[in-house]
Formats: C-alpha cells, sequence, structure tokens
C-alpha cells in the first residue's frame, strides 16, 4: 500500500522536472522561447548536435509560435556548422515556405543559395551544386536588388562561373592533347561564348586559334580555307576584347601562321579554279 502512493509522487515530480525530452538524452525548457535561448546558447558553444535538438523541440509548440522562424533558421545553420550543407538547404527552403512574410525570408533565400556554393566541388568534378547555386544567387538578387547581400551573392556567382569555365577550357584541352581538333576547336568557342566574363575567356579563344589551325591542317583541300578563316576570326575577337591580354604575343605567331597557310590555300584553290576553266573552254 505505501509503494502504491509513492509511485505516482515520483512520477509527477518528474514529469515537472522534464519539460521536453528530445532524442536519446533529456533536454529541460518551459517553453518555445526557452528552448530556442537555450539552443543559441548551445550553438555559442559549438554544441550543435544539442542546439539542433532544442531547436526542434521548439516546433513542438506548434510551427507558427513566435519563436519557430528563428528557430528554423538556425537549425539550418547549426546543420552547416556540421558539414551538412545539403540538410541545411533543404532547411532554408523549410523555412521559405513555411514563412513567407517573415523579414529573415531575404537572408534564408540567401543562405540557402549558399549552402550550395558551399558544396561546390574542384573544378575537376560534376558542377551541378553551382549551377543550382547560380541559380538561387540569380534569384535572390532579381528578388532583391537592393539588399545588403546582393554584392556578396554576385561575388560568389562570378566564382563559380569561373569554375564552370575552367571547367569547359579544361575539356578543350584534354581533347586537344588527344589531337581531336574539332572536338577541342568547338570546346573552347563554346568556353568563350558562354562565359566570356571570366578569367578564362582569352585562354579559351587562344585555344580555339590554336586548334583550327591544327584541325584545318588535317582538313580536305575544300575545307581548309574556311577553316584557317576561323582561327583567324578567333584571333581578332581576342585583339578586340583583350588588349592587355598576356596571351597576345602567342596569339599573333598563330596568327601569322593561320594567314599564311590560308594564303597557300587560296592561292592554290584559285589556281586550280583557273586551270578548271582553261580545260573547260579547251574541251569546247
Amino acid at each position: 500500500m505505501r509503494t502504491s502512493v509513492l509511485v505516482p509522487v515520483f512520477l509527477l515530480v518528474l514529469a515537472g522536472g522534464l519539460v521536453g525530452c528530445s532524442g536519446s538524452g533529456q533536454l529541460t525548457y518551459t517553453g518555445p522561447e526557452d528552448a530556442y535561448q537555450k539552443g543559441v546558447a548551445q550553438m555559442e558553444e559549438e554544441d550543435y548536435q544539442q542546439a539542433i535538438r532544442l531547436f526542434r523541440a521548439v516546433f513542438e509548440y506548434g510551427r507558427g509560435n513566435q519563436w519557430a522562424p528563428k528557430a528554423r533558421f538556425k537549425l539550418a545553420m547549426a546543420q552547416r556548422q556540421l558539414g551538412k550543407h545539403l540538410v541545411a538547404a533543404n532547411e532554408f527552403r523549410r523555412f521559405t515556405q513555411l514563412y513567407r512574410n517573415n523579414e529573415m525570408l531575404p537572408q534564408a533565400e540567401f543562405e540557402r543559395a549558399n549552402s550550395y556554393y558551399l558544396r561546390s566541388p574542384a573544378y575537376q568534378l560534376s558542377q551541378s551544386d553551382s549551377r543550382q547555386a547560380i541559380s538561387l544567387f540569380r534569384l535572390f538578387i532579381d528578388r532583391y536588388p537592393d539588399h545588403d547581400l546582393v554584392p556578396e551573392a554576385k561575388e560568389k556567382v562570378d566564382e563559380l562561373r569561373a569554375k564552370l569555365a575552367h571547367k569547359k577550357y579544361a575539356a578543350g584541352q584534354l581533347y586537344e592533347r588527344r589531337d581531336m581538333w574539332e572536338a577541342a576547336s568547338t570546346v573552347y568557342e563554346d568556353a568563350f561564348d558562354q562565359y566570356p566574363d571570366t578569367p578564362w575567356a582569352d585562354d579559351a579563344l587562344l585555344g580555339a586559334v590554336r586548334t583550327y589551325i591544327r584541325y584545318a591542317d588535317r582538313s580536305i583541300q575544300k575545307k581548309q580555307a574556311e577553316r584557317y578563316q576561323k582561327a583567324i576570326e578567333n584571333y581578332n575577337r581576342l585583339t578586340q576584347l583583350f588588349p592587355e591580354s598576356d596571351l597576345l604575343n602567342e596569339a599573333e605567331e598563330l596568327y601569322s601562321e593561320a594567314q599564311r597557310k590560308l594564303d597557300r590555300v587560296q592561292a592554290r584553290d584559285q589556281s586550280q579554279s583557273l586551270a578548271q576553266e582553261d580545260t573547260s573552254r579547251g574541251s569546247n
């Protein structure tokens, strides 16, 4: 009889001391504000796992409570600190879906883009995260052109585009090393056309000049002239658009080669054309 009285009293005391519980450990908080503030404190202590548990506890009081938006934002930042950038991106996306009128919405959209930026790998690898970051940063810039974070967003877009340009240029180099001249010249031109405002633009044009000459050298006679001409056209673009480029000396040598070979081919074609005309007259 004595035991049956004490057990309910013990359970009542225990329930009063532990208002919230999450995960394998026990958390104590008196409401959403208390859970949020304790989560912030754990963030400052760099205990991000515990902070995440506390921020999630805020949602136990409803996603629309006063502290829920801040908790959702901090939860995403805590996931980032753990290196879980894709999880963080998804949390920021959830924020933008749930709190369309919140004052932190622009920053959440920026940080979502930034999460993909932080996942962007070396240029040699797949650049799907880089492209996603560029898309989201541009969306942020379009929506909030006067926001304080726009300059940073633009810088990161430029950085990511340079990485994409580098990858494209490296593909041209690979084709060139394999003596795949048509593919190399096409890829170099594409690299310039797609990324003309990146540090790789003049390199791409020089690559196009160089590989069009080699492509023409190995082409059938009737195609040689147009391909030497393509080399010259790319040289002209290089000198007009990048007059200060340190590649101009090399480009000048290639241009001279292309022009010399074009002159020779045109002279040959003209001679063959005249010979055909003479033959035609003789047959008449």
